[in-house]
């Protein structure tokens, strides 16, 4: 087992494509090829997270939270940063982040939220744009079903809860190769017309390196041509935060010390109670005041955050409940995620849960 083993795994429940443009994820500290001896798994990355995984005898931590955020131009340990740093290298541990790839999932962070409320129904609350494409190319008729097959099986042709979806449009298309070309059919320096199919089929962005693969390996013209272009629509599974509803409906007062409990807080900060019952709940984990309006759009009658500053809370506008559970309540339940996914697809081999409270904000 390697550490890229362990990373592509990472990638199929996240693909990195999906974070966003703000963030640092991906292998961060070490090296892809390096064996590994155990991995442990984290929130964040800290120096005692460091002799925790040389305690376990782990060589790689898997963390949600990046240690690496901005560009480090020296390695003195005057920071804690450079220190995790340092230390990790000086003992070979490499350092894998996942953050907002794992935000962005449907079966990521804001998904175990609502697994830990038990809600149902669950959407996603701010779908991202701009991640499902069109492959639009044109095939021999008798070579169509053998290259539909190959797109579909490198992950083509699926779009919200439809797959093998695609678009088949008969024509002629016309070429004429020169004396260095090498067609499949026709012959050098003689116009060519071939009965073709123009074929259209969607992707996901993740996957678009792997479904040119497929096309060009399976197609049997020398020169394949082809055009990839961006779709409008929205994906139902790849996008921020979530939108779920309770069994029934609770009382806003028992609710929010229910919150407390299941996320193991003394303290919630809200807005105005506005005396109705909760039903249909927003969440979304660590600081989500920009998803305030989208939470109110969606028709919840809360919405469960963190990091709301003092005008934040003015938005609510008495049209949703607004709760600020903390940065580390709304995530602490991440390492479980990644610990439990990870478990799961290497039985046999040490996978080990950071024990390590690595909240930094204290109450008194």
């Amino acid at each position: 087992m390697i550490v890229k083993d362990i990373t592509k795994s990472l990638e199929e429940l996240a693909p990195l494509a999906y974070a966003e443009d703000f963030d640092n994820v991906g292998l961060l500290v070490g090296d892809e090829k390096q064996e590994v001896t155990g991995v442990l798994v984290s929130l964040d990355t800290l120096e005692v997270t460091v002799d925790e995984a040389i305690e376990n005898k782990c060589n790689l931590i898997v963390a949600f939270h990046p240690i690496v955020f901005g560009g480090l131009k020296s390695l003195t340990g005057k920071s804690y940063v450079e220190r995790v740093v340092i230390k990790a290298i000086q003992h070979n541990i490499a350092i894998y982040a996942i953050h907002t790839a794992l935000d962005n999932c449907f079966k990521g962070v804001n998904d175990m939220i609502c697994e830990q409320l038990n809600l149902h129904q669950r959407q996603v609350l701010i779908p991202q744009s701009k991640t499902i494409k069109k492959l639009t190319t044109y095939v021999p008729k008798k070579h169509t079903q053998k290259v539909l097959d190959a797109l579909f099986a490198a992950g083509a042709g699926n779009i919200g809860n439809y797959d093998h979806c695609s678009f088949i449009q008969e024509g002629k298309g016309s070429f004429l190769p020169n004396d260095e070309a090498n067609p499949v059919v026709g012959e050098n320096g003689k116009l060519q017309i071939e009965e073709e199919n123009q074929i259209h089929v969607t992707l996901a962005t993740h996957v678009e390196k792997q479904v040119l693969s497929a096309l060009k390996t399976s197609h049997p013209y020398e020169e394949v041509a082809y055009e990839v272009s961006s779709l409008e629509n929205t994906n139902q599974h790849i996008g921020i935060g979530m939108v779920g509803e309770l069994e029934k409906p609770m009382d806003e007062n028992d609710f929010l010390a229910h919150i407390k409990t299941v996320f193991k807080t003394e303290v919630v900060r809200h807005s105005s109670r506005l005396g109705n019952k909760i039903k249909k709940v927003a969440v979304l984990g660590g600081s989500g005041a920009f998803g305030i309006q989208a939470a109110i759009a969606s028709g919840a009658d809360v919405y469960i955050t963190a990091d709301l500053k003092y005008h934040d809370f003015f938005k609510a506008e008495a049209k949703i409940l607004l709760a600020d559970v903390g940065h580390y309540e709304s995530e602490q339940y991440t390492k479980n995620l990644l610990h439990s996914y990870l478990t799961k697809k290497f039985p046999n081999f040490a996978i080990v849960l950071s024990q390590k409270n690595t909240n930094p904000i204290q109450y008194s």
